[in-house]
């Protein structure tokens, strides 16, 4: 095996038999590219098989002024992140993170994003991360069960109190008309009632004054977007006759439509 110094590659780099169209034909061919047959490990050769096309480990290089944080391959500061990319990522494929991956701006996959080695499908969960609808500068994070609208839920208990206190920011996000509450009286038959709702509370009211000691549901409709439309015809959700946009769609995928 030969050592060799520098090497300088004027225009493309090529290891391996390929000839990828995707880095140009004679006048079109992108200078400073490269093709690798694969697969390649950078950093520590910690892989024990092949598991993907790119494998990236630990920093080993002593000389590199990136600090050695076990298991990541890092920026330039003091952040953990297994890969960092400055810019949008385009993912062909599966990604399988057993750490971290910082992306700039964003992140685009036309397979399954699986965390944790597999035990974490993100397609299969149904969540929301979005501008807090009444706080400046922070962010709300739902995830939702199923259902054929667009809802959300608090549950809880009540005890020795006659109010259901409403997250702060139902007001602004939810359709006030669709508030519905279930009460399951807990040790005695209280015959409780929904007394009234405004925008805080729910207002309970028990026979005879009885302490009020029960568990709480509380559904509410979304109203911020169209309403979801639970039947269409059609044979894909490339079909759904609303807003798709508005929709993340578990093992679908919006720019894959076959």
């Amino acid at each position: 095996m030969a050592k060799l110094p520098d090497v300088y590659v004027g225009k493309r780099l090529f290891v391996g038999e390929g000839r990828p169209i995707a880095l140009g034909i004679g006048p079109a061919e992108i200078r400073g590219s490269a093709y690798i047959e694969g697969p390649t490990i950078t950093g520590t050769p910690a892989f024990p098989n092949v598991w993907a096309g790119a494998m990236f480990a630990p920093v080993t290089n002593s000389e590199s002024p990136t600090p050695l944080i076990p298991g990541a391959l890092c920026t330039g500061i003091h952040n953990p992140y297994s890969v960092a990319v400055v810019g949008s990522t385009a993912l062909m494929g599966p990604v399988d993170t057993n750490n971290r991956i910082n992306v700039g701006t964003h992140l685009i996959a036309q397979g399954h994003v699986i965390s944790n080695c597999g035990a974490h499908v993100l397609a299969a969960k149904k969540n929301f991360d979005i501008p807090h609808p009444s706080i400046k500068g922070w962010r709300l994070r739902h995830t939702c069960p199923e259902a054929p609208t667009n809802d959300v839920y608090i549950r809880g208990k009540v005890k020795n109190k006659k109010t259901i206190a409403l997250p702060s920011y139902w007001k602004d996000f939810v359709h006030k008309d669709s508030i519905t509450v279930s009460l399951t009286p807990i040790g005695a038959h209280q015959d409780i009632i929904v007394k009234r709702i405004d925008d805080d509370y729910i207002h309970l009211q028990a026979n005879g004054g009885i302490p009020i000691h029960c568990y709480y549901h509380v559904f509410a409709e979304r109203k911020d977007g169209e309403k979801l439309i639970p039947e269409y015809e059609g044979n894909s959700p490339a079909d759904y006759p609303g807003n798709n946009d508005q929709y993340s769609i578990s093992g679908y995928h919006y720019d894959r439509r076959d």
